[in-house]
């Protein structure tokens, strides 16, 4: 059975966690791991893509609550996370085998590394809330320990502290969402979860408890605080998991609660998650644009695209909750298909921020540039990566996007005001993300790779190992892949969208020149087959007509120079002057952008100095003053740990009496 399957290679992947804490202090181990740990993704992702149209299949474990075991079910929604989680967990094991002779301390490593992959594995295939969130918190530690990997560092500190608390949060609110799904008679597996009719005030509690406990860990706004401290703390393999994978664990949560666990939706409850989803995709981007650290620049931007993915899944609810499955269909295959893209074109784009970070020992972008002439391949790859999340055709995020748009423009048909007025508001931040989107990674490999070096690293920097460049390159390729044909991503989703709907999209297998249709040929079509074709063959005719009719001549001369010869290399654009007019258009009401000018006075020479600050609203506005607000209750409470014995057993007494009243008024 798939679902026996799956179980061995996550078992596989526990035993080599055992092998790292044993082999981690040995030379030689890394490669040795990380070869066996991309061997048993391969062996998952191929037990996955199996399943992914097969029947169902269950297994019950004697563990776990005793009175129902740990159950385990494989069906097309987990096999499609199960493809992207092993697929991306396949090409971080390639990529650790050559970056992973770097770490510093390998041992803080290897053995998490595997942990980490069999939790997220086991959170797809748990059919009980048990052996869900007892996976789900697996998962969160390994990945906390990998985030602490360099725990020296007071920033990672700070990003494992800030990690763990939203962790906590956010199972907190899982918790309380199966428990009340589960209704006073414990019925904590899923099977029992379906049968059971909830109230529409205790389902709305659900969609919210889902929404924040999986909204946390996905990064939503405004649960993103933690996402763009831990994922560039973490090593770039590790990232590229936490960013391109696990936010799609998330995603599953929310989508297996939601959608399946949930039963019929209200007409409102769309309105939630596309508001929450609208407004991370347009805050994700522009808080990527005013960052100059490339991990950070790439992880806010996974808050962009998870409110992509969201709104998606807004749209879906919205018409499936008033009977409209085809929109439904169209809008969820989008909601999953740009899951996919994401995968494929974050996990690129962290690779090279790895290979850019090993060969210059630097993260901050105004230290790199001109990396195109010494790091070839990882250019041409990264280039590649950064179309692809711009949304540029023929390339796969222009196809889910795409998607998502042509799910938008069915809106009209939604009998609620309230959906369509909302619908197009959202679809407004979408095209605002979408425009800011392409103007961070024009910015982020503009700089990085262009112009001349920016520091002696940089200009000193060589290209990365063979295993790196693999690993990027085949995930580029699925980029390409996935935007030229995506008809064939849009039909191997068929499964997953008509388990979750009970409909699919149209089949597009037999439309002619491998065109993608989502509702009829006569609203819109796209096929990106020919886009390629077009773009190619318009630029090899140009390149022809220009070296057929140009002067064969040599011609050198100076560059424009402005009216300053000899410019130094600090004359060049920097990634804050690049974003300078964005950020003076949005950053003052956004992120309260404040410019400050030092010049230096009459005489002196010393060169003037530009000082940006910049707040993020959320955490000056959120999370400091509830922190403050824990801080002053802890000292208010302080004293109760000086209580007499008595007065301690007054307090138990009290609070058993208090739970048997809730106990009592709850059955």
């Amino acid at each position: 059975m798939p679902v026996v399957a799956e179980l061995w290679c996550v078992a596989a992947l526990l035993a080599l966690a055992g092998l790292g804490v044993i082999l981690g202090h040995r030379s030689g181990a890394s490669p040795l791991l990380y070869g066996a740990a991309l061997v048993v993704s391969l062996a998952a992702l191929t037990n996955a893509l199996l399943a992914l149209a097969g029947p169902a299949t269950a297994l019950i474990l004697p563990m776990g609550l005793p009175w129902i075991g740990a159950q385990f079910r494989l069906d097309a929604l987990s096999a499609f996370f199960l493809v992207l989680i092993n697929l991306g967990g396949a090409a971080a094991s390639l990529y650790a085998i050559g970056y992973g002779r770097h770490a510093a301390e390998p041992q803080r490593v290897l053995p998490f590394f595997p942990a980490f992959l069999a939790g997220m594995n086991l959170v797809l295939v748990a059919d009980d809330a048990f052996s869900f969130l007892l996976t789900w918190e697996s998962m969160s530690l390994a990945s906390w320990a990998l985030v602490m990997a360099d725990h020296r560092a007071g920033e990672t500190r700070m990003a494992g502290y800030v990690y763990l608390l939203m962790a906590s949060f956010g199972t907190l609110m899982l918790l309380l969402a199966f428990a009340t799904l589960a209704g006073p008679e414990a019925g904590y597996a899923f099977s029992t979860m379906r049968a059971h009719g909830l109230s529409p005030v205790a389902a709305g509690l659900v969609l919210g408890l889902a929404l924040l406990g999986a909204g946390s860990k996905a990064g939503l706004v405004p649960l993103h605080a933690w996402l763009p401290l831990a994922h560039p703390a973490a090593p770039s393999h590790v990232s590229a998991l936490m960013s391109a994978v696990m936010t799609k664990v998330a995603v599953y949560g929310f989508i297996r609660i939601v959608f399946d666990l949930l039963g019929a939706p209200d007409w409102w409850w769309g309105i939630p998650v596309l508001a929450l989803g609208g407004a991370s995709a347009a805050l994700g981007v522009l808080y990527a644009l005013m960052q100059t650290d490339i991990k950070k620049v790439l992880a806010y931007s996974t808050i962009e695209n998870i409110g992509i993915i969201f709104v998606g899944l807004g749209l879906a609810l919205a018409f499936q909750a008033n009977h409209l499955p085809t929109a439904a269909a169209l809008a969820l295959t989008a909601a999953l298909f740009h899951a996919l893209n994401h995968a494929l074109f974050k996990s690129a784009l962290f690779f090279g921020a790895g290979a850019v970070l090993t060969a210059t020992g630097a993260r901050e972008l105004d230290r790199m540039g001109g990396l195109i002439h010494r790091m070839p391949a990882t250019s041409a790859l990264m280039l590649a990566a950064c179309a692809a999340i711009s949304a540029l055709p023929p390339l796969n995020g222009f196809a889910s996007e795409w998607l998502t748009f042509q799910a938008i423009l069915l809106s009209p048909q939604l009998p609620a005001w309230g959906l369509k007025l909302m619908v197009p508001a959202v679809g407004a931040l979408l095209a605002l993300s979408a425009a800011l989107a392409a103007a961070c990674f024009v910015r982020l490999y503009g700089i990085a790779f262009l112009g001349r070096p920016r520091s002696p690293e940089a200009a000193s920097a060589h290209e990365v190992d063979r295993w790196s460049l693999a690993a990027m390159g085949l995930m580029a390729l699925g980029c390409i892949g996935a935007g030229i044909l995506p008809g064939v991503v849009i039909d191997a989703l068929a499964p997953v969208v008509h388990l979750v709907l009970g409909e699919r999209m149209p089949a597009q297998a037999g439309t002619a020149w491998l065109s993608i249709i989502p509702i009829a040929e006569s609203r819109s079509s796209y096929n990106g087959l020919l886009v390629l074709v077009f773009v190619a063959g318009s630029a090899a005719l140009m390149a022809g007509v220009i070296h057929r009719f140009a002067s064969r001549a040599v011609r050198r001369a100076p560059a424009w120079d402005c009216g300053f010869p000899d410019a130094g290399i600090a004359t060049q654009y920097s990634a804050s002057s690049f974003a300078q007019p964005l950020r003076r258009v949005f950053g003052t009401s956004v992120f309260a952008a404040r410019e400050r000018i030092h010049m230096p006075p009459p005489g002196d020479a010393s060169p003037a100095r530009l000082e940006v600050e910049l707040k993020d609203p959320v955490w000056s506005g959120l999370y400091a003053p509830l922190a403050d607000g824990v801080w002053a209750l802890s000292g208010r409470l302080n004293p109760l740990q000086f209580l007499t014995i008595r007065r301690y057993l007054s307090l138990v007494f009290a609070a058993l009496v208090l739970l048997l009243l809730v106990l009592a008024l709850w059955t």
